[in-house]
């Protein structure tokens, strides 16, 4: 994909079906990509980018997240090294007809439905009992897998494990219309993040002044360019010690010169330094 390309996917459905599901393999690949189908996405991963709409984090062990129509993504088993499990759903766009806004007995579907404009991760006890009826999807017959799919999204709706990716749904129209330009600076930032990513040089990739792309970028993220990639970073670094990596490797493979500044900046966006997290993960993986 050209760097200043999005992908529209054309998303193909079975004949008779309102729904596909399906376990995408797609890691060597940054597909910054939207359609207009609404999408359940479950993945499990020693770590992961968590990149929807202009929300960037990272999921650790496994992710749930519900994304609306339109909303620019990235495909969550991006740069993922060790092996991994992927579930996809995605809905027609006339999924349930014109029942989901009319019959009450869909109305909490149809608010969840809306709230996904921002981008929706389930976690707890909902993220755990709904992988564990996601992976048993394909043991049934469409029509049963049609029923359990409504139950799942009626027990997602009633969940107060949740997490909201953007602030407000605004942000969709503005991102959709922008949706080169960013997706052409995610990209930069991706293949540079160890080399100490040059504003200037992403400024003049996407034509605009350094002074003007700082601004637009602020509005865009709600934070600077460098504390955004700083955040990546990060996340790139939780991911390299999840993977066995020691703390000084982890610090220069980023783009990091300073140990000190390294541990310092690791214990402001994680909450602990590197050693106490790494030592977390281990326990919690023994």
């Amino acid at each position: 994909m050209a760097i200043n390309e999005i992908q529209l996917e054309r998303v193909d459905f079975e004949p008779g079906k309102s729904f596909k599901l399906f376990s995408p393999r797609l890691r060597n690949t940054f597909l910054w990509h939207y359609h207009p189908e609404v999408e359940l996405v479950y993945v499990e991963a020693d770590a992961g980018i968590r990149h929807v709409g202009s929300h960037i984090s990272g999921y650790t062990q496994s992710d749930l997240v519900l994304i609306g129509g339109n909303i620019p993504h990235l495909n969550f088993d991006y740069r993922l090294r060790s092996e991994y499990h992927q579930i996809v759903i995605q809905l027609r766009t006339d999924f349930l007809g014109a029942a989901i806004g009319t019959s009450p007995e869909f109305a909490a579907i149809n608010r969840l439905f809306k709230l996904a404009d921002k981008g929706i991760a389930f976690t707890g006890t909902t993220k755990a009992v709904v992988a564990e009826r996601l992976k048993k999807l394909g043991e049934l017959s469409s029509y049963q897998q049609l029923l359990e799919l409504i139950d799942i999204f009626q027990q997602l709706a009633s969940s107060s494990d949740t997490v909201e990716l953007n602030k407000d749904n605004t942000s969709k129209s503005f991102i959709l219309k922008d949706k080169i330009r960013m997706g052409a600076v995610y990209e930069y930032i991706d293949a540079n993040y160890h080399q100490k990513p040059d504003v200037n040089a992403v400024a003049a990739k996407v034509n605009l002044t350094t002074a003007a792309f700082c601004r637009y970028f602020k509005r865009q993220t709600n934070i600077t360019f460098t504390d955004f990639v700083n955040q990546y970073r990060i996340e790139r670094a939780k991911n390299l010690l999840m993977q066995g990596k020691n703390i000084t490797e982890t610090c220069y493979a980023i783009g990091f010169d300073s140990l000190s500044y390294f541990n310092s900046l690791f214990n402001k966006i994680v909450g602990q330094n590197p050693s106490a997290f790494k030592k977390t993960w281990v326990d919690q993986n023994k």
